[in-house]
């Protein structure tokens, strides 16, 4: 694919994203998170092959930052959905 055909792709992704998350409503926003988490394990994925498949060493390079940032934002995500899903626990009284 051709530069134009892929930024097209990201800004439309990107608008499509935008609309979703915030048209939620907020009860909804720790199980959209927990599943947005799980699907961006298939970022990595991506990158991974994008990584292998890259011909210079700079693709290569994009392709681990790739890899690490996604990393980044799993764990982060599944961190912040832990700590929302903990605010629903009934404290316990002494």
């Amino acid at each position: 694919m051709d530069f134009i055909a892929i930024l097209s792709i990201f800004v439309l992704a990107c608008f499509v994203g935008y609309y979703v998350v915030w048209s939620v409503t907020p009860a909804l926003h720790t199980p959209l998170m927990a599943v947005t988490n799980a699907i961006s394990s298939v970022i990595i994925v991506g990158a991974l092959i994008a990584a292998a498949e890259a011909e210079s060493p700079v693709g290569q390079w994009l392709g681990f930052v790739g890899v690490v940032l996604a990393s980044i934002n799993i764990f982060g995500g599944f961190a912040v959905t832990g700590r929302m899903l903990a605010m629903y626990k009934k404290k316990e009284r002494k």
